[in-house]
């Protein structure tokens, strides 16, 4: 099921990158980030790719769709009570984010936006949840963008946060 809905995904952005306008844009790239928040006990690293196709509705207001796979890794944990000894050893934490996207450009070197959607847990026990993620970027040249951000995955109240950064290519 869940790579069926990468497929989808895939074939959508694909057929709207052969239909492209004007200001229509698709970006791809790599994302790295540090879990911040209750995350951080249970994971150590994260990294991940991010693809997104952007509609230009004026001159400073893009909105899309944006999709992507984070890998946020696993921590081992010792602890010690006494002369007992605990070793905790979390799995890695999977997600495929579903979103729709958000740019609003005050000047052509930086953005804000968002992305907001459904984050599809792909690793076994994980059920995923609302995905949300605001952040700023900088158009490095004409074809590169850097971003900071900050990624939370919210399942009933229980919040998995990454404070991750980005570099963007437009195609």
């Amino acid at each position: 099921m869940k790579k069926t809905i990468l497929v989808i995904v895939t074939v959508f952005i694909a057929g709207f990158t052969a239909n492209a306008q004007d200001r229509s844009s698709f970006k791809a790239g790599l994302i790295a980030g540090i879990p911040v928040g209750d995350a951080a006990n249970i994971s150590s690293f994260a990294i991940g790719l991010d693809a997104a196709y952007h509609w230009g509705v004026s001159e400073v207001f893009d909105v899309g769709l944006a999709t992507g796979f984070i890998n946020a890794f696993g921590d081992n944990i010792d602890a010690s009570v006494g002369d007992v000894e605990i070793q905790a050893e979390f799995e890695d934490f999977q997600f495929l984010p579903l979103a729709a996207s958000v740019r609003i450009y005050p000047t052509y070197q930086f953005k804000l936006g968002v992305d907001a959607g459904y984050a599809v847990g792909i690793n076994e026990g994980n059920e995923g949840g609302l995905y949300y993620r605001p952040l700023i970027g900088y158009n490095i040249t004409g074809n590169t963008e850097l971003n900071v951000s900050y990624v939370a995955v919210d399942n009933n109240g229980a919040t998995f946060s990454i404070a991750m950064v980005g570099l963007l290519f437009l195609f």
